[in-house]
């Protein structure tokens, strides 16, 4: 709870921005064209995605230094902080255009705590676990995040069907958004209240904490660092298009009702949230590589198919069609957090995490709602996107499958005994 507190605003954040994209563009930009408004909103939220590589090369490797649990608490301020900033901003009828510039700079804080949750909260799960557990235990944070977008998309869809369009536009949108202050300050105390790693706490007992690990990690993991840049291009993407980008483009340009669109993110991501700690416990099992492959795989394969599945209209094929692109991705984030934090030492782990991971993300999980919408746009063809994952996804391929060492351990004996408080290393 304490590791994914933070994480769930994350993804809270992301996944009702993209799911209210519509309703800011009306209340934040001014255009006769929608589709340009929305353009301009998507723009906004990758504008926010400009920080998280100074974000992690600032709180990533802060955790290194003073401790995974002081870091994060520091982290949640932030992230929660700035979500609730975004529920109380004037609109452009009220201050012109001052209301866009103020809704970039929330989401640039926003973005710049972010950088540091995922690399801090996944090194303190994988510090705590047992030994032959981590892939699951460290998959609980996609688990999170997914379930934060249920949560956000749930919201959204009682808010529209009680409020209807009207209220939703004037005031509703903000209701999400504001209920990122009281998560915010109950995330902060449970946070407070954790002990750092055991990893963290032995490194510190014995002087062993780095005094530089930004330097240190690009001395002695820049090659794993520039791996996982490739591995993470899919994670990146596939991430916001089904969070943030599909949503809107089911109402959008699929012609769905908002309910029907929200309806269906809620049941596909539902599922994915749950279906992505099993995967990381099959990864356990397996190997990390494996199951890296076959997700990555699989989206080359099937996103074409499942993106044609969306555009014949139906809200049934529509969820078949989210639905499989959801339990590829649980196959894949299933070993990734894992695999991620295998790759260095606790030493330098969360900031050899963070800067590959925030550089990927906003790079081009940021961007997916913008590019996807304008690939749409310019091509004129509802099927453009899935190319774009497609090509993305093959890159992905071929990292896993060249680059990837194996790095899950061998399932041994009983290794620990967690009731007792002790942990035997091997």
């Amino acid at each position: 709870m304490a590791a994914g507190i933070g994480h769930f605003i994350e993804w809270y954040d992301v996944g009702v921005y993209g799911l209210l994209a519509a309703y800011l563009a009306s209340n934040f930009f001014v255009s006769g064209n929608p589709t340009a408004a929305l353009l301009a909103t998507f723009a906004v939220s990758a504008i926010g995605f400009v920080l998280r590589p100074l974000g992690g090369l600032v709180f990533g490797p802060l955790g290194d230094r003073i401790g995974r649990q002081r870091t994060l608490a520091i982290v949640v301020l932030l992230t929660s902080g700035s979500t609730f900033a975004m529920g109380v901003l004037p609109t452009y009828d009220s201050v012109g255009i001052l209301a866009p510039v103020l809704l970039v700079i929330a989401r640039m804080v926003q973005g710049f705590g972010a950088g540091g949750e995922t690399s801090n909260a996944v090194a303190l799960l994988f510090e705590h676990s047992p030994r032959t557990r981590r892939g699951f235990m460290t998959s609980w944070m996609d688990g999170i995040g997914f379930i934060a977008s249920v949560v956000g998309s749930g919201l959204a869809l009682g808010l529209v069907t009680v409020l209807g369009d009207g209220a939703m536009s004037d005031w509703g949108w903000r209701i999400p958004f504001l209920l990122a202050l009281p998560l915010g300050i109950v995330g902060l105390y449970i946070r407070m209240q954790l002990e750092d790693s055991p990893e963290f706490r032995e490194l510190e007992a014995t002087g062993g904490v780095s005094d530089s690990p930004t330097k240190e990690a690009f001395r002695t993991g820049s090659r794993a660092m520039l791996v996982l840049c490739g591995v993470l291009l899919l994670k990146a993407i596939a991430h916001w298009a089904l969070v943030s980008f599909l949503p809107s483009f089911l109402s959008g340009d699929l012609g769905f009702s908002d309910s029907e669109a929200f309806a269906t993110t809620t049941v596909a991501i539902g599922i994915t949230a749950f279906a992505v700690p099993v995967m990381g416990a099959v990864s356990d099992r397996v190997g990390r590589k494996p199951m890296l492959v076959a997700g990555s795989a699989g989206f080359v394969v099937l996103t074409w198919p499942a993106f044609y599945l969306m555009s014949r209209g139906s809200v049934a094929l529509a969820i078949l069609a989210m639905l499989l692109l959801g339990l590829l991705i649980a196959v894949f984030d299933g070993a990734l957090s894992a695999m991620m934090a295998e790759q260095f030492p606790p030493r330098i782990r969360s900031g050899a995490m963070a800067i590959p991971y925030n550089l990927v993300v906003s790079a081009f999980g940021g961007t997916v709602p913008y590019v996807a919408t304008w690939l749409v746009s310019a091509t004129g063809s509802r099927l453009a996107p899935a190319f774009y994952v497609m090509l993305l996804a093959t890159v992905t391929l071929g990292f896993a499958i060249t680059s990837i060492r194996e790095t899950a351990p061998r399932r041994t004996p009983v290794v620990t005994d967690r009731d007792a408080g002790l942990t035997l290393r091997p």
